[in-house]
């Protein structure tokens, strides 16, 4: 080396000084502002330790080797038995304490389970889902059950909703119903954002379990506003060893190792829950509007077969009204059939209708309501005015040019919103909207002509009012494929209670033939005997046809090429909709939904089979129809220095062992 040096002039030494510098730097492999923490917090300790038996102190304090956060402790952090009233969790340095503010039971496992609520104060690395736990009495008991909570319409997971425990004594008996009325769970967990959840410190026994939207924090359901989820069946939990796979990577690409890890596996694990909320047939008028001066509207909390009934106060009340109820007859709309109650700014009146009392009977019950129009007259009265004098003006410019012009303000016409596209499918129908009550929907004024070569010939129709839809017609014809059409209206076709006319209307339209379209046959041999409802969803989870079971298939005819969803419901009550359930008489009526993607083409007849209930409910529904998607995970820091150091060209060999999740 000295002779080597010695033919090296000074001027190159700076030089190989910098090389030598930047070697020993790649040598050591540390990136300037040093390698990432991939570690997460851990637990030094703990005063009571951790699975301590004979515990008295209702203050629990965890320490850490590092500053640590507490993410959204109210919502995440679940102690079992539940608490009456709520526990004081602070995060403070490295230490969180817990102080229970209930009494301590006797010989009961306590369980605090933190979730995913702390990180570390720095990069957020989560600790992971850590419990702590200790016994009032002279052992621990170590049982857990675990399932998913889904919503009984669509089956949608459902997060943060409380799961808990009732204890059966006989494991051939059933829980009574007013046990979830009048008694708290027993020990409970909150269900995650993928609707999982996972009851721990279970003891030896029989257990049946329940879901609750807990709106008062009592435990119990004793809302019907609270949404619920129940099985009446027993349950014995149990364990067994078992063995699972961890994958180790040693970056977001490579796998280092996949290690063999044997663990306690807990039964249960498979519970399935369907939530669903009780209609509230507790009947009370919620408000009264007046929004329109032409009509007011009274809503309720639930519908009676029996509708108000009314008295004018200030006005005449008889035959002044088109009564207008919706479906539940808990919404009802009464436009004025006079003008000169509309130019009535308020108007008062007596309302008797039925509602529920204290002790749950209907009674008659009657309120003085005063309907105030939203615009004044005066204000009403102006704008006409401005819209008088504006088109006076026009006309009279027109009359000095000696061009032709009105002598009187036309009235405006009905303004009538025809849904008549230009292309239809053959079993489309067409729909007409109109924007008040009618006195006149004269069919002999609307035409359908159909053609052939070049000449029109007249096409039979059926024209309605759209069921349970005030206001909304449709026409219905028997479509020929292939086949221009032309739909006509005639000017006064329709004329509303205040006169208004329609204006002529033509529209023409093409029926588009079957080569354009697909057919679905979905074949659910299962439910062959039952009342199904199956249903085509798009990727929406929006329905666009249904269809009923016919000998075990249901068929969905012309569909446009697309991805198709199915959906199905067992109807009970043969009512042709979907029924949510009531405590403790029945359940809300099962849904399925066929788990993956249909894909449609022109031409083709698409042909499936289906057993409902070969997948699991809570793996049912697909994953592109899910609202609500799994948290994302807390910031990731693992594997970023090995995917920095190979940016780098460097090998890293530091924390190896991280899992990918």
């Amino acid at each position: 080396m000295k002779s080597i040096l010695s033919h090296i002039t000074p001027h190159f030494l700076p030089l190989i000084a910098i090389v030598m510098l930047l070697v020993g730097c790649a040598k050591m492999g540390q990136p300037d502002g040093g390698w990432y923490d991939e570690d997460p917090p851990k637990i030094l300790g703990s005063s009571p330790a951790d699975k301590s038996v004979n515990v008295n102190s209702r203050k629990v304090t965890i320490f850490f080797d590092e500053y640590i956060k507490l993410d959204n402790p109210s919502e995440k952090i679940v102690i079992s038995p539940p608490q009456q009233e709520q526990a004081e969790i602070k995060g403070q340095g490295k230490k969180i304490t817990v102080e229970l503010q209930d009494t301590l039971l006797p010989n009961t496992t306590y369980t605090i389970d933190f979730s995913d609520a702390i990180t570390d104060n720095n990069e957020e690395n989560p600790l992971g889902n850590y419990t702590y736990t200790f016994s009032t009495g002279d052992h621990i008991d170590t049982l857990e059950v675990s399932g998913y909570i889904l919503n009984a319409e669509d089956l949608e997971p459902i997060k943060g909703i409380l799961v808990g425990l009732y204890r059966v004594e006989d494991d051939s008996a059933s829980l009574a119903d007013s046990t979830f009325r009048t008694q708290p769970l027993l020990r409970v967990s909150r269900t995650d954002s993928r609707g999982r959840f996972v009851i721990k410190g279970i003891a030896d026994g029989n257990y049946s379990v329940y879901a609750l939207q807990d709106v008062d924090g009592n435990y119990m359901y004793t809302q019907k506003s609270e949404k619920i989820a129940y099985n009446k069946a027993v349950f014995h939990p149990t364990w067994k060893p078992d063995i699972r796979q961890d994958t180790i990577w040693r970056d977001s690409l490579h796998i280092l190792d996949i290690n063999r890890v044997p663990y306690t596996h807990f039964f249960p694990d498979d519970i399935v829950l369907r939530a669903y909320g009780e209609v509230l047939t507790d009947r009370y008028l919620l408000k009264s509007e007046r929004k329109e001066a032409d009509r007011f509207t009274l809503y309720f909390s639930y519908g009676d077969k029996q509708l108000p009934c009314l008295r004018g106060l200030n006005f005449d009340s008889d035959d002044a009204f088109v009564v207008e109820p919706s479906v539940k007859n808990d919404t009802i709309t009464y436009w004025l059939r006079d003008t000169t109650l509309i130019n009535q700014d308020t108007l008062r009146l007596e309302a008797t209708y039925m509602m529920t009392d204290t002790l749950g009977m209907l009674v008659e019950q009657t309120d003085t309501l005063e309907m105030l129009a939203k615009t004044p007259y005066e204000k009403r009265q102006k704008k006409q005015q401005e819209e008088y004098d504006k088109w006076k003006k026009k006309q009279d410019k027109l009359e000095k040019k000696g061009k032709p012009f009105q002598k009187e303000m036309p009235k405006a016409p009905l303004d009538v919103k025809f849904n008549v596209p230009s292309s239809i499918a053959p079993d489309q129908r067409l729909i007409i909207q109109v924007p008040a009550p009618l006195s006149v929907a004269d069919t002999s004024f609307i035409h359908l002509y159909y053609k052939v070569d070049t000449l029109w010939y007249s096409s039979p129709y059926v024209f309605g009012e759209q069921p349970d839809q005030h206001r909304l017609y449709h026409l219905v014809a028997d479509w020929q494929e292939n086949t221009e059409y032309s739909f006509e209206v005639d000017s006064a076709a329709f004329v509303d209670i205040y006169g208004n006319a329609s204006k002529a209307y033509k529209q023409g339209l093409k029926v588009n033939g079957s080569d354009i379209y697909g057919n679905l046959f979905m074949t659910i041999n299962l439910f062959r005997d039952s009342s199904v409802v199956v249903q085509l969803l798009n990727k929406s989870d929006k329905v666009i046809k249904e269809a009923p079971l016919h000998d075990g298939v249901a068929t969905f005819h012309y569909l446009k090429p697309d991805s198709y969803y199915i959906r199905m419901f067992i109807d009970t009550n043969d009512n042709g909709i979907w029924d949510t359930g009531e405590y403790p008489h029945r359940q809300a009526e099962t849904v399925y939904y066929y788990p993956e993607a249909i894909e449609v083409r022109a031409k083709w007849d698409v042909k499936e089979s289906w057993n409902p209930t070969v997948t699991p409910l809570y793996q049912q529904k697909p994953g592109e129809l899910v609202k609500q998607k799994a948290d994302k995970q807390k910031k990731q820091i693992r594997n970023r220095n090995a995917e920095r150091a190979k940016s780098m060209g460097i090998e890293y060999v530091g924390n190896s062992s991280s899992s990918k999740e």
